[in-house]
């Protein structure tokens, strides 16, 4: 079974979580500090191209007001001895790109806006014994973002900051069935930014302070063997999404946040991972996330999604090997406030590769 976990346990790359709840992009996993070897590096590319529009009124249309995006990852773990392992990873946890076309009519036509994050996570193992383990470490988030209402004549920009925050959880695992359990939990990361405000009438006004809060998670992840060279998995991951908001001085003073959330999110994934050979294995997974219901932000008018994802690894040597995955996702339709713009019948496709080396 062991051989198993190695050929089939990754085979979730799909290019981050296009769509999910509020800004996520990566899931902040940290698989690679159970991967098998002494030492394993990683290095993954995901790219998506979410299409999501809406009508205003019931004849303006938006026309598709989201960009395509790229994710990048890198993760290295090494084995200190026979209990202690360690990982660093690099992701890109959070991320937004809104880019509304412009002379369409719509209300919100040219407005775009964009958040930027960048993450550097260092986290150590300890085996208890062969069933039972506990991780933790510090994390690293580095974050910029901007907005540009341009029907209103109003902008703002932030400064990039980095600011840390820690992880927490444990394992547990019987390695003859493949079965492994874990949980973790990632800590809030708050950012104290400072932001520039361009307002019509007014020109662009001093930088002030905003304090904005990367969100706390919990990832819960299993798998497990189910019958010979066949796995199965399945992950949960929450996010408190009602804690963070986008609230510049000028701009939250007469409308309220700029960004903000109503509810929390859970996303779920499940798969089937077959090993065909020594070289070839691959997977199908079907993810989902409730939609909240209310109104959603006109700059992410989404809630709620499903998907399905198709994956192939293929093992070039005994400690080399590349995966693929492909993934379509049907974006849970939302109406907007203020505007109270229908989106409706939105979707987005994802495909991404990891190259994995272990020495």
């Amino acid at each position: 079974m062991k051989t198993i976990t190695a050929a089939v346990g990754a085979m979730a790359l799909t290019a981050g979580a296009a769509c999910a709840g509020g800004v996520d992009r990566s899931g902040q996993g940290i698989g690679i500090l159970f991967e098998t070897g002494t030492n394993v590096i990683d290095f993954s590319y995901g790219y998506a191209s979410p299409s999501v529009s809406g009508v205003f009124g019931g004849a303006v249309g938006s026309g598709d007001m989201t960009d395509a995006f790229s994710q990048f990852g890198l993760g290295y773990k090494r084995d200190l001895n026979d209990q202690w392992s360690m990982a660093l990873i690099f992701d890109q946890p959070f991320g937004a790109d809104v880019a509304y076309p412009a002379g369409t009519g719509y209300p919100l036509a040219g407005s775009t806006g964009t958040i930027d994050s960048n993450s550097i996570t260092a986290v150590l193992r300890y085996k208890a014994s062969d069933r039972f383990s506990v991780h933790g470490g510090l994390r690293a988030i580095r974050t910029s973002g901007k907005v540009g209402l341009t029907a209103s004549g109003y902008s703002m920009s932030t400064d990039t900051q980095t600011d840390y925050g820690f992880l927490i959880g444990a394992a547990y695992e019987i390695p003859d069935i493949a079965l492994r359990a874990s949980l973790t939990y990632n800590s809030e990361v708050t950012h104290d930014l400072n932001v520039v405000e361009t307002v019509a009438g007014l020109g662009t006004l001093p930088a002030s302070p905003m304090t904005t809060e990367m969100p706390k998670s919990v990832n819960f992840d299993f798998q497990t063997g189910i019958a010979a060279d066949t796995l199965l998995m399945f992950s949960a991951r929450w996010v408190d999404w009602t804690s963070f908001n986008i609230s510049p001085a000028v701009y939250s003073s007469v409308n309220g946040a700029l960004v903000d959330y109503d509810s929390d999110t859970i996303s779920y994934s499940l798969g089937i991972g077959r090993k065909f050979n020594d070289k070839l294995s691959g997977s199908v997974m079907v993810g989902y996330e409730d939609q909240s219901g209310g109104l959603s932000g006109n700059l992410g008018p989404t809630d709620g999604y499903t998907s399905v994802a198709l994956g192939l690894k293929y093992q070039v040597t005994d400690s080399t090997s590349i995966s693929g995955g492909v993934r379509y996702v049907w974006v849970g339709d939302a109406t907007t406030e203020t505007l109270f713009s229908d989106f409706s019948g939105n979707s987005a496709v994802a495909a991404g590769f990891k190259i994995s080396h272990s020495f």
